[in-house]
């Protein structure tokens, strides 16, 4: 419970515990004092895990619990039992019976288990070193036990439940000092001098001993990374259960994550995106009760199939090694395979063909258990719990002559052991035919008991099959150009996912290639080819017909091809290398060496001029069905998709006899099915072709995101900024949108509303920004500071503020005045007049007043005060609560008080002037914030686009950030712009809007008007060199 780990304020997770009450036991860890709250803080590494903590999270704050199965009857442990009680005391076998179903895990323990295990502890197992595990005398005549000598102190020393791991100590040497552990195939793989990583320090290994390895720091020398075998821990199915609730509630937008799962708004942005892609992608959300299935080619030319199931490891797993045992009775052939909490992946070969949608048909639920437990025989799992399973059955002592056993020489009694008791287990696989034949055994029992209900799970996986058989599971099948992102995850799995023995460094799955910056909209149409491509792809196919000799090779390979006009084929006719075919009043052409063929499928073809196959030739196959499919064979390897219908029609070929050809074509691997066109009726391509076409149209999505010129940035810039005609916002609400939009970047203080805003929002009028500012959504005022209050200028003094209609004011949310105003703003007296000087007091001491405040408090003009009040707005020092307080300052008429009578007085606004305050300290995240508004602005980030900002943090700091961001999947970095050098960032909406700029052809020069538009000219040649 944590008492011996001392005072802990937060306990900090990284990782899902992958389970509900292991994240209660670790974070109750902290706050072990009257009085105190425990608390802790969980770090997903990945998007998977996010949602998955997210969930946890909203389970913990329901009061959900895991439900707690106790093992039932395990005989490695009654084995012990019994050792030790018969240590201490005699029993008859009957007692002894009553005495162990007395436990509440033994209730409903067999007498025949029980005798078994009884028979294997008094007469051991025969090995070559004698007879291992015999610990009791056993009277069969009066049926009563007892222990052997030294069944006391092997029950003493070698007892206990927690199996050996095999671990090897890493010793820092001289110190002696305990950093770690390894692995033991890791450390016997290992020899003096190499280098490894453990933690965030590099270790050089001095030398390997029995269960140690003795090291001394390497001082930051290049690593290794070392690995572990073993079994990571599956999901609970409790929390399984969330996690597919909480993926629905994601995808449907029907859930607040900050307030029901503890998310921050970032990392609840960051499940949104991610739950809402992975639909996009799939077109449906993967659930408890709704499994689909996703298949795609790898760069080897092979196919990845993927079963998005999120039930948790334990169910995955024995799904995943049920299936990969199915496909290899069914092809045979050895597939590699993983399974996670969240899905199945299994590399598919060349020679894998089949509907994608039968997948979820190769297991029932009455023959899954004989099929996982063979299955599980060749899964290193099923060795690695018989050697568990021996020692805590006392076969294998831990101790022994009062010395821990080495664990080497553990594995190797263990070897021993299966030979001796599981000798199909341990022979040569090609003196082996048919099933495995497992003995009868306890150990051999418990081991694979232990494997199907421990590390994985049996019952709830034929609950799965028969749910899915009876259609209370929906199922879906897709086939997708690229994973999508729900499998990107599967497809990385560690080491302990895997359900082969095959290394990392040859896993298939690791040669698929991941999508990084592909268009968002690919995602609606994930599972639909390029047109462009399949055309491509079918004319190249085709074969050239140029001459005779390449009419006839493509004769021979097309069998029967339409008849047309050729001089060509004249010229065979006359070789007798080729005649005409007629079936059902339709001519085709045939060579001659596909004659026989011909004849075999259409017996009553009419064939001019009459001719027979020469000899030599390979021989056809005897059914018609077996010599259609070598037609159609020709065909698929020649064209692109193609539909039964159509091969029907053009071949006057009967649809029966062109289903079974597809039928064979598709068992054999040649073909694959699918709607790959806009057809809504099933088409056939040949998988060589459609990887092809895969690649084509993934490479042209990636050619899309190649650098754009400058004519076309600019042209993206006037839409991405509403400049376009037709793309302007409307209203209130579209001026609040361009000002958020625009927000930090000053421009001339007359031009806002008669450039800035009417460019962008269609028919403005000034009650917009009035609404917003009186409303205190928005405020305004120069936030860059005055060249006159700059110390290290030698003139300063003599320079003064000078108030002008050019003025650099920015318009801002209130809400984000703290980053924006963080900038220190001195204000030297002597660059203000004394009015300003005057008013400025007033302000400063008198808080927000109203303009006849002003002028009666300093006892000054109107024209005064308005001058005063103009220079001090140039000089970012006040502000006002409306636009019209500057509007009144921007009018020359106004404040001339042209007119008659009482009109002729200058008129002022009914607001209040305040002080624009500077913090001078920015807030923690103003960087963060900045770039955020520099992609909300631009679209796309990089150092020049900083050039013009005024306030903006320096490009070193915003790097950070930006690299920091896209590292989180928010955003895109890449080279998107050809004119501008160093890294560039992008938001995916304007990736997706720089796509269609290029696609449209549109360009345009850089926008009129007011802004930074300058500094994105591309640099000359020589600039671009020198830098």
């Amino acid at each position: 419970m944590g008492i011996d780990i001392g005072t802990v304020d937060l306990v900090c997770q990284i990782g899902s515990p992958r389970s509900i009450a292991v994240a209660l036991q670790r974070i109750g860890r902290a706050g072990h004092w009257v009085g105190a709250l425990p608390k802790g803080r969980i770090f997903a590494t990945t998007r998977d895990e996010l949602i998955e903590c997210a969930a946890l999270v909203r389970a913990i704050r329901q009061g959900e619990l895991d439900r707690l199965e106790v093992p039932r009857n395990a005989l490695d442990i009654l084995a012990q039992q019994l050792v030790a009680a018969c240590a201490c005391e005699d029993f008859s076998e009957d007692d002894l019976f009553a005495l162990v179903r007395r436990a509440g895990p033994y209730r409903t323990l067999e007498r025949r288990d029980f005798d078994a295990v009884l028979e294997v502890l008094s007469e051991g197992i025969a090995t070559a070193r004698g007879r291992s595990g015999a610990y009791l005398h056993r009277d069969a005549v009066n049926h009563r036990v007892r222990g052997r000598r030294g069944a006391r102190l092997t029950a003493i020393t070698s007892g206990g439940a927690i199996p050996e791991t095999a671990q090897y100590l890493v010793v820092a040497e001289p110190e002696g000092t305990t950093v770690g552990t390894l692995d033991e195939d890791f450390a016997v793989e290992s020899m003096a001098g190499d280098v490894f990583l453990l933690g965030t320090t590099s270790w050089r290994i001095r030398r390997v001993e029995s269960g140690r390895v003795r090291v001394e720091d390497a001082h930051g020398a290049a690593p290794t990374i070392p690995f572990w075998r073993g079994e990571a821990p599956g999901r609970t199915v409790e929390l399984s259960r969330e996690v597919s609730r909480l993926r629905e509630e994601i995808a449907s937008g029907t859930i607040d994550l900050e307030s029901q799962c503890g998310l921050d708004r970032r990392g609840a942005d960051q499940a949104i995106e991610y739950a809402q892609a992975g639909r996009a992608a799939l077109g449906a959300t993967p659930t408890v009760t709704r499994i689909v299935a996703e298949r795609f080619f790898d760069e080897g030319g092979g196919m990845q199939l993927v079963i998005h199931a999120p039930f948790g490891a334990r169910i995955n797993r024995a799904w995943g090694l049920a299936l990969r045992k199915r496909f290899c009775r069914s092809f045979n052939f050895e597939l590699q395979a993983a399974a996670t909490d969240n899905g199945i992946v299994i590399s598919l070969g060349e020679q894998h063909s089949f509907p994608l949608d039968i997948v979820f048909e190769f297991l029932r639920p009455a023959t899954v258990e004989d099929v996982l437990t063979q299955a599980l025989l060749a899964a290193p799992m099923f060795a690695a719990r018989w050697r568990w399973n021996a020692t805590r059955a006392l076969a294998i002592p831990r101790y022994v002559g009062g010395r821990k056993l080495p664990p080497p020489i553990q594995r190797m009694r263990a070897d021993d052991l299966m030979a001796a008791v599981f000798p199909d287990q341990a022979a040569c696989p090609e003196n082996l035919s048919g099933e495995v034949r497992i003995p009868d055994h306890p150990l051999v029992k418990e081991t694979i008991a232990n494997c199907l209900y421990e590390a994985m799970d049996l019952r709830g996986l034929q609950s799965l099959l028969t749910a899915i058989h009876e259609g209370e599971v929906q199922t879906l099948a897709i086939d997708t150009p690229e994973p999508s992102p729900f499998s990107h995850e599967i497809l990385n799995a560690n080491p302990y996912a895997y359900l082969d023995d095959a290394p990392l460094e040859e896993r298939r799955a690791r040669m698929v290639q991941m999508r990084r910056t592909l268009p968002a909209d690919y995602a609606d149409g994930a599972s639909a080819l390029d047109p462009e491509a399949i055309a491509l792809v079918s004319s190249e196919a085709w074969p050239p017909m140029r001459d005779a000799d390449e009419l006839h090779e493509a004769l021979c390979d097309l069998t029967l091809m339409p008849a047309t006009t050729s001089a060509f084929f004249s010229e065979l006719v006359a070789a007798r290398r080729a005649a005409t075919v007629t079936i059902a009043g339709c001519a085709f052409w045939a060579a001659a060496e596909r004659i026989d063929l011909v004849r075999r499928v259409y017996p009553q073809a009419v064939i001019e001029p009459p001719m027979a196959a020469p000899e030599g030739i390979r021989p056809i196959p005897e059914s018609p069905e077996a010599c259609a499919a070598e037609i159609l064979r020709g065909w698929f390897e020649c064209s692109g998709p193609l539909r039964a219908s159509g091969l029907a029609d053009s071949l006057a070929m009967p649809r029966e006899l062109v289903d079974q050809a597809l039928a064979q074509l598709e068992a054999e691997g040649q073909i694959l099915r699918g709607n790959f066109t806009s057809r809504p009726e099933l088409e056939w391509c040949h998988r060589r072709l459609l990887a092809r076409i895969h690649r084509l149209t993934i490479g042209r999505l990636r050619r899309e995101i190649e650098p754009v010129s400058t004519a076309e940035f600019f042209a993206f810039l006037n839409r991405w900024q509403h400049l376009t005609p037709g793309s302007q916002l409307h209203g209130v609400d579209g001026t609040l949108q361009i000002i958020k939009q625009l927000q930090g970047s000053e421009f001339p203080a007359a031009a806002w509303e008669s450039e800035v805003l009417p460019r962008r929002v269609a028919r403005y009028v000034p009650d917009y920004l009035d609404q917003l500012c009186l409303s205190g959504e928005v405020s305004w005022g120069r936030l860059s500071p005055h060249p006159a209050f700059d110390r290290e200028e030698e003139d300063h003094k003599s320079r003064r503020v000078r108030p002008t209609r050019v003025a650099p004011l920015a318009i801002f949310l209130r809400e984000d005045a703290p980053w924006l105003l963080a900038t220190p703003q001195p204000s030297p007296k002597d660059s203000l007049s004394h009015p300003a000087r005057e008013v400025l007091a007033v302000l400063e001491s008198r808080g927000a007043s109203f303009f006849a405040d002003l002028a009666r408090a300093t006892g000054r003009l109107a024209s005064e005060v308005e001058d005063a009040l103009w220079e001090l707005v140039a000089a970012g020092l006040v502000t006002a609560d409306g636009f019209e307080n500057l509007r009144a300052l921007l009018d020359p008429k106004r404040r001339a008080g042209q007119g008659k009578g009482r009109s002729a007085r200058p008129r002022h606004a009914p607001g209040r002037w305040a002080l624009l305050r500077h913090t001078g300290a920015p807030p923690e995240g103003q960087a963060e914030a900045f770039a955020r508004q520099l992609l909300a602005r631009w679209g796309v980030v990089f150092r020049d686009v900083t050039a013009r900002e005024s306030i903006s943090p320096g490009w070193r700091d915003l790097l950070v950030v930006l690299r920091r961001m896209e590292s989180r999947g928010e955003i895109r970095g890449g080279r998107f712009l050809d004119a501008f050098l160093g890294e560039q960032f992008a938001l995916p909406e304007a990736l997706d809007l720089l796509r269609a700029i290029r696609r449209s052809g549109e360009t345009a020069n850089a926008p009129e008007g007011p802004g930074p538009w300058a500094a994105l000219q591309p640099p000359a040649p020589a600039a671009s060199a020198a830098r």
